[in-house]
């Protein structure tokens, strides 16, 4: 069999689902993770009211992340990591906004 299944480290199983053109993407793939990481924590802390500061301002970072690793993404693995942690923190932007905000009674 020519193509005999190997077992590899993670990072080589995620550089394999994240460079499906065979080629190394190391600051793409970074974004594209803490994209994912940030709309991740943005979506979980949004279910909780006192964490709205949390939810908001990870949801925001999240989002401006995930715009620069869309427009510099060279892979559609990349692309659809980013596309979910941009879900999520939207998800957590949003929620955190009407729960409080992004300063939370800071301002008056």
């Amino acid at each position: 069999m020519a193509q005999a299944a190997h077992r590899g480290s993670f990072t080589q199983t995620v550089g394999f689902l994240m460079n499906t053109d065979g080629r190394a993407h190391p600051r793409e793939n970074t974004l594209a993770s803490i994209t994912l990481v940030l709309g991740l924590v943005a979506a979980i802390t949004a279910h909780f009211p006192g964490l709205h500061l949390t939810s908001s301002w990870t949801g925001l970072a999240g989002l401006v992340v995930g715009v620069i690793s869309q427009l510099v993404s060279a892979t559609t693995g990349q692309r659809a990591l980013t596309v979910l942690g941009l879900g999520g923190a939207g998800v957590g932007l949003y929620l955190g906004m009407s729960n409080g905000g992004l300063f939370g009674g800071w301002l008056g």
